[in-house]
């Protein structure tokens, strides 16, 4: 665990509940935990890289990187092993350096070549038995904080890392 510098989601399943909703003319709607915002303002005081890999194309994932500043958002991706590959290059790492959170087999591809690799609690059962950790929450419930949390507390830092957090929002 001490090894994992980038974590890549999913968004559909796993940022957000997988649920796709569209109105009269055809407007997207997605719905994002804000207690997955705070997770990922958590990491953002550690070394750990997050990128999110999704399948489909969504205006409303763009604007909810944007607002936690996610730089690394790839989208409309067939082949997940290309882009992380590129993205491994770019960073200087190694798939052990992979921390990968997937719901549905379009993620297994990646999942079997990362460090570790998680699933929401809400997958499928066979599915989660090719996952390292299966989290206790579902996909758009905070499953992506819990991921963080198991992360950084194995590596020995989430408390240390919290502190950051709180000693930044004091001063903000």
């Amino acid at each position: 665990m001490k090894n994992i510098k980038l974590l890549i989601l999913d968004c559909d399943g796993v940022f957000s509940d997988g649920k796709i909703m569209y109105d009269n003319h055809r407007v997207e709607t997605k719905a994002f935990s804000a207690k997955d915002g705070l997770g990922i303002k958590i990491l953002s005081f550690t070394d750990v890289k997050l990128a999110i890999i999704t399948g489909r194309k969504s205006n409303i994932l763009e604007q909810r990187c944007e607002d936690l500043g996610i730089k690394y958002l790839f989208q409309n991706i067939k082949n997940k092993v290309k882009v992380t590959k590129k993205l491994l290059a770019e960073l200087g790492l190694d798939w052990e350096n992979v921390a990968y959170l997937g719901d549905d087999w379009n993620d297994y591809p990646v999942i079997k070549k990362v460090g570790f690799s998680g699933t929401p609690n809400d997958a499928f059962d066979l599915f989660k038995e090719k996952v390292d950790f299966v989290c206790q929450r579902n996909g758009g419930e905070g499953v992506v904080r819990e991921f963080i949390i198991h992360i950084l507390t194995e590596q020995g830092i989430y408390e240390e890392t919290v502190e950051k957090l709180v000693k930044y929002l004091e001063n903000v």
